[in-house]
């Protein structure tokens, strides 16, 4: 090699990257994990795990569904569809610790993988520490309170977030090559109802095939699973589903929709339900939007950050670990260089996208509902700033909805040169 000859960047082989990259990762859940689940109190541990379980015991012993309920003192019943509880039924095959420790390796899990889907174009920008990269990328969204508390509950929310991403993303995901896209957003939507908010952005978009293979393919794993349990499903869809005391109170901190703050802090009855209406239509019709004209740059990450926001904020309840989707919603500001929204000679620290991807990711890794609930009980004290912390996740949606726009409002002279073309497309598509 001549002294002009640039050296090569050496890098760790890939054998050891991958090893290296899962302890780290495993390293950084380690404090959620120690608090919630080794030093936790143990009538609060895994309470949603011990739901899905008791509902897969359910099946197996013959007992009613959505009669049965959990141990004391939490006595939670199932709330989910029948196509969850048959899905729940491994969980009845192993003892309720061992479920527990399980379901949190699984959400970890999955919530590398949301940050690989979402934060490819960052991550592929490493070279060959790829997975470092994705690993330093893993760690902080571990910390995010929603991610925090869906492990501390045991939740299934970061397998929502993570099935719509893969069915939206483009490039679509390899795994999926010969699936029909829809298909992971109608199975999610036979889970829970609330990933129901991608079928309206299908239409609004007149994407008949994907909003038609969704719901179809939600219609069909309900009747299959009517044909299974027949009694459990007459249950759940003419009663339980509409029973509001199975979700808990609707007022509390912890729902953290636009509709829990009005009940928290509204006029009550006919004129909060009147401000509520009001709200949705125009925070929908907002995003709905921006939605559409990510999807019609090709920025299919801003796309799902944009909808899975409006799940949260125009759902009757949003629990904090609902908002799981903050995760997407980091990579969709970042873009896939931090420094691509600053103003020509402005320092990359001072972009736009830096910017607003690190006030979102440090708003949500405090636990301000929380910090309002305790401001709260000092009687003593002034109530308006404990009511603003209490209700700092709904807030903090609308903001990184605002952010969302901010960002895209000036796409670059590359992206407004293609829009035209891409727009195009899009609907002849449609």
């Amino acid at each position: 090699m001549t002294p002009t000859q640039p050296r090569p960047r050496r890098s760790l082989p890939a054998r050891w990257q991958w090893p290296l990259a899962v302890a780290l990762i495993a390293l950084a859940s380690v404090p959620v994990v120690l608090r919630y689940l080794v030093f936790w109190p143990m009538d609060q541990w895994q309470v949603d795990v011990e739901v899905y379980r008791e509902a897969g015991v359910s099946i197996l012993t013959g007992r009613p569904i959505y009669a049965a309920m959990t141990e004391a003192p939490q006595l939670l019943p199932f709330t989910y569809p029948p196509f969850a509880a048959l899905l729940a039924i491994p969980l009845a095959w192993v003892p309720f610790g061992v479920a527990g420790w399980l379901w949190t390796a699984a959400q970890v899990a999955a919530t590398t993988a949301i940050v690989w889907y979402a934060g490819w174009r960052l991550i592929h920008r490493a070279g060959p520490w790829v997975p470092l990269a994705l690993a330093a990328l893993v760690a902080p969204m571990l910390w995010l309170h929603p991610v925090s508390d869906g492990i501390r509950f045991g939740q299934v929310n970061a397998f929502m977030v993570l099935a719509c991403l893969m069915d939206l993303r483009r490039p679509r995901p390899g795994l999926l090559r010969h699936v029909p896209a829809g298909v992971l957003v109608g199975l999610a939507m036979s889970i829970k109802l609330t990933p129901g908010v991608f079928v309206i952005h299908y239409l609004v978009n007149r994407r008949w095939r994907e909003a038609a293979t969704a719901v179809g393919t939600a219609v069909g794993v309900t009747l299959g699973s009517w044909v299974l349990l027949p009694e459990a499903s007459f249950a759940f869809w003419g009663g339980a589903l509409q029973d509001p005391a199975r979700l808990g109170p609707n007022f509390g901190t912890s729902n953290q929709s636009m509709r829990g703050f009005l009940l928290r802090v509204g006029p009550e009855g006919f004129v909060g339900t009147a401000i509520w209406l009001v709200l949705v239509a125009v925070v929908g019709v907002f995003g709905y939007r921006l939605a559409r004209q990510m999807w019609l740059r090709d920025d299919s990450i801003g796309e799902v950050a944009v909808v899975g926001l409006l799940a949260c904020l125009l759902s009757p309840v949003a629990w904090i670990h609902h908002f799981h989707w903050i995760v997407v919603v980091v990579f969709a500001l970042l873009g896939a260089r931090p420094w691509e929204g600053s103003v020509a000679g402005a320092p990359w620290w001072r972009s736009r996208r830096l910017v607003a991807g690190v006030v979102v990711g440090a708003w949500f890794l405090m636990r301000m509902p929380w910090w309002g609930i305790t401001w709260l009980n000092h009687p003593d004290w002034p109530e308006l700033p404990g009511r603003i912390l209490q209700n700092a996740d709904v807030a903090g949606g609308l903001v990184a909805l605002a952010l969302l726009w901010w960002v895209n409002r000036d796409p670059g002279p590359l992206a407004s040169a293609t829009s035209g073309v891409r727009a195009a497309s899009r609907r002849t598509q449609a």
